[in-house]
């Protein structure tokens, strides 16, 4: 059993969906399940359309149309326009964005978390109806799933923690793999049946979820670039290919921020030691990088991570006293409260420092419970770089023409956070 996925880059028009059956054709895809995200930038569009339905009803069918327009181009391009009236692929997308619409018209919840989920997983779902179709066309015989029946979750919308005993027996007993299956990414659902999401760039974790559940032999996710870079080439220059990363390298990297590879992904792979690959689905041929067993990383040199728009909050007692294990604890408490995403902590005698990731917009909140007790101060939209294996020139490098508001270093690891 090999699982393969495919990010939203591979298949953001209709060349991307006729690569990826090339790159198909040309690997042992037999016995096997590929895992699809939504097409191009359709999560973005698709929470374009959930902040106009909340707050600006009337661009709401203008938005969700544009969501159709990029959709119906694709199905254009890729099925016989004569068989509008005839294939299946065309009636099944239209049936998908009817109940997207009909949830729109009969939802009552005000959570827009909860809404958030029974809306954005629409673009997995049309992609992979595309995808299935397609390549059952071309004649790629496969089998469409709906993994919101296979992988079970509770209710943390927008970041759901998977059931892994009730997604084992489902996948145990339910998953035929003497076909080629296609499901989506991304995606699972509550014991309500109410559809879930596992956190931005969730589709790998999909992939790892399946593979772990399944003793695949490895896992391959196919992106635009050849493999793990030391760097993201978006924002640093002279980017180079890892050949091989250890587990344990790949996860410390992943918690730093690395997009490579989802934080989530590797951990139940490690547990059964599957190979990950990943591999440029432009140059399938090229080995690309392979996260496995092993000694940390291959070659060995500096890794440069960067998230931006974090907030790096620095707190300090009213009366000078000393922050002790009461206020810290007291601090962590309000941090789970309003859901912030701790990246780096600091602390002193009388201070202490979080850089958190405010994903929920409970910012405002969380200070306003913070002033009670603590004098704050408080630095938005800042940057947290991370570098592995750091030499003095990588941090000097980053130094550059930047005001460092927080640095740390430990034996293998330094982050600042810098505006």
């Amino acid at each position: 059993m090999h699982v393969f996925k495919f990010g939203g880059a591979s298949v953001k028009d209709a060349l991307g969906v006729k690569n990826l059956e090339a790159v198909l054709r040309k690997v042992d895809c037999g016995n096997s399940l590929i895992v699809v995200s939504a097409m191009g930038k359709t999560t973005n569009a698709l929470e374009t359309v959930l902040d106009n339905y909340f707050h600006k009803k009337n661009e709401l069918q203008s938005s969700l149309q544009e969501v159709k327009k990029y959709h119906n181009a694709i199905l254009m391009d890729l099925f016989d326009t004569n068989s509008v009236e005839t294939h299946p692929v065309f009636k099944k997308v239209s049936s998908l964005f009817d109940e997207l619409q009909s949830f729109f018209d009969r939802n009552k919840s005000p959570d827009y978390n909860f809404v958030y989920d029974q809306v954005v997983g629409y673009g997995e779902l049309v992609s992979t109806i595309i995808i299935s179709e397609y390549l059952n066309l071309v004649g790629i015989t496969n089998k469409w799933l709906d993994v919101r029946e296979y992988i079970k979750t509770d209710n943390y919308y927008r970041r759901a923690n998977v059931n892994w005993e009730a997604t084992q027996t489902i996948i145990t007993n339910k998953l035929n793999t003497s076909v080629l299956n296609i499901t989506q990414g991304f995606l699972g659902s509550d014991d309500n049946n109410f559809t879930t999401t596992l956190g931005r760039e969730g589709s790998d974790y999909t992939a790892a979820i399946f593979a772990y559940c399944l003793n695949a032999e490895n896992v391959t996710i196919w992106k635009d670039v050849p493999g793990v870079l030391n760097a993201d080439p978006r924002y640093f220059d002279n980017s180079q290919l890892l050949n091989k990363i250890s587990y344990r390298e790949a996860i410390e990297l992943a918690f730093y921020g690395a997009s490579v590879i989802h934080p989530k992904t590797l951990q139940p792979l490690q547990q059964k030691e599957i190979p990950l690959f990943v591999k440029s689905f432009m140059h399938p041929e090229q080995a690309g990088t392979m996260v496995g067993k092993g000694v940390g990383i291959e070659p060995m040199i500096p890794c440069f991570i960067v998230k931006k728009n974090q907030v790096l909050i620095s707190l300090s007692s009213l009366d000078f006293s000393y922050i002790v294990e009461e206020n810290i604890s007291e601090i962590f408490k309000l941090l789970h409260l309003y859901k912030m995403k701790v990246d780096v902590i600091q602390n002193s005698a009388i201070s202490f420092s979080v850089c958190v990731d405010n994903i929920y917009n409970n910012l405002p909140n969380l200070l306003l419970h913070l002033k009670a007790k603590f004098k704050i101060t408080c630095h938005e939209n800042v940057s947290l770089y991370t570098i592995r294996h750091y030499d003095l020139e990588a941090i000097a490098q980053l130094e550059t023409d930047k005001t460092v508001l927080l640095k740390q270093l430990t034996q293998e690891t330094v982050q600042l956070v810098t505006r």
